[in-house]
């Protein structure tokens, strides 16, 4: 038995959600929309089933998705790849194992930024690295370039940054970009960037790759989502954009994951990468639009709301708005309480974890979120008194 594992706790969104499915509270725990997904995309999905191959693809992926991937990413980033430089998997999870199986060795130092997704520690564990911790703090959660600077060591090796960061909706500015780009250049590591919210911004925020800033074409390695960029979560198609020197080992550690994935989702979704500006502008004011309305709604119950710059998500600072219980009390209270599901951010912290914030999903219909709303004004009104 791996001992990595089985003294790992139940990851926080199964306990979460498990949670509201026996309650039936309403979920705004785990981040997943409500809808279908856009229409066209799915009926490529089927067209392709119906009518395309159902064997084995390429293990890189299909020649159309990697071309279609490196075309996205010029029209949209000004990066300049090639078919060749992108690598197809199956979801941006199996994307960041791989990566890590390929890079470290054991004894390697990665470097993990605070609050982070609660897949990155086991990972690195998984494949031997030795995690070394960098904390961000409420409520600018501003990158701590001058502690990661100094948590580097002659062993560390790889910094894995997400930007926009899941849990608390952070997009980094372009003063922090330059700068993590001058000392991972300057201190020799490779960049592991998850960036599967790439598209989901706000306020007319433009998004930054960490591999487009000087000196990081050759060390950084892009991981993006299609479930994400088109709200199809289930999908699970991933690409990586890297150089061959980084790339060609990540392929090798793929191919004794999953190997392939399904060429059905491969040709849907290399059609909707081709897709004009339009639709990403709409998706984008789609979900500020439910952002602006569940923050509107908590501010009149007396939250104190951080700032949504990206992602599906908005936190409340628990202590600004006047309760006394910690992030997990009120996330637990709130699930039996209020019939509403949260996820506590010090689930996201190993160490040194803010204990008053939460995180909500505000990827829903209307009805949902004002329902919630008005479930969590009252829950406010109780847990004060």
């Amino acid at each position: 038995m791996n001992p990595i594992y089985a003294t790992m706790p139940t990851s926080v969104f199964e306990e979460i959600s498990m949670l509201a499915r026996k309650t039936g509270a309403i979920n705004l725990g785990q981040g997943f929309p409500d809808g279908a997904g856009p229409l066209d995309i799915r009926q490529a999905a089927a067209d392709a089933v119906l009518n395309g191959s159902n064997q084995y693809p390429p293990m890189m992926g299909t020649d159309r998705l990697r071309d279609a991937v490196a075309d996205h990413y010029r029209r949209f980033h000004g990066l300049d790849a090639t078919g060749s430089d992108i690598l197809v998997t199956s979801g941006a999870t199996e994307a960041l194992s791989a990566a890590l199986l390929a890079l470290i060795s054991p004894g390697d130092e990665v470097l993990l930024i605070q609050p982070m997704y609660d897949a990155y520690l086991p990972l690195v564990q998984r494949a031997g690295g030795v995690a070394k911790l960098v904390s961000m703090a409420p409520p600018d959660w501003r990158l701590p370039i001058e502690a990661i600077a100094a948590a580097i060591s002659p062993r560390t090796r790889v910094i894995l940054f997400n930007n926009p960061l899941n849990p608390i909706a952070r997009v980094f500015d372009d003063g922090e970009i330059a700068a993590l780009a001058e000392l991972c250049v300057r201190r020799d590591l490779i960049a592991l960037c998850d960036e599967v919210w790439e598209h989901v911004l706000f306020d007319g925020r433009q998004h930054l790759p960490l591999i487009t800033a000087p000196g990081m074409r050759e060390r950084t390695v892009k991981i993006g989502s299609a479930g994400k960029i088109f709200s199809l979560t289930g999908w699970k198609v991933g690409f990586v954009v890297a150089a061959p020197t980084l790339l060609a080992p990540i392929a090798k550690a793929h191919q004794f994951l999953t190997f392939t994935t399904p060429p059905n989702l491969q040709a849907a979704v290399a059609y909707g990468l081709g897709k004009e500006e339009s639709y990403f502008e709409a998706m984008r004011g789609d979900y500020q639009r439910s952002r602006d309305r569940l923050t509107a709604r908590l501010i009149a119950a007396g939250y104190a709301v951080l700032p949504s710059e990206g992602t599906y998500f908005l936190c409340i600072d628990l202590a600004a708005s006047g309760i006394a219980l910690g992030d997990r009390a009120f996330c637990l209270r709130a699930i039996e309480d209020a019939g509403v599901a949260a996820i506590p951010i010090s689930a996201f912290y190993t160490e040194n974890a803010p204990t008053s914030v939460i995180r909500l999903c505000f990827a829903k219909s209307d009805v949902v979120i004002d329902e919630a709303a008005e479930r969590l004004a009252a829950f406010a009104q109780q847990v004060r008194n």
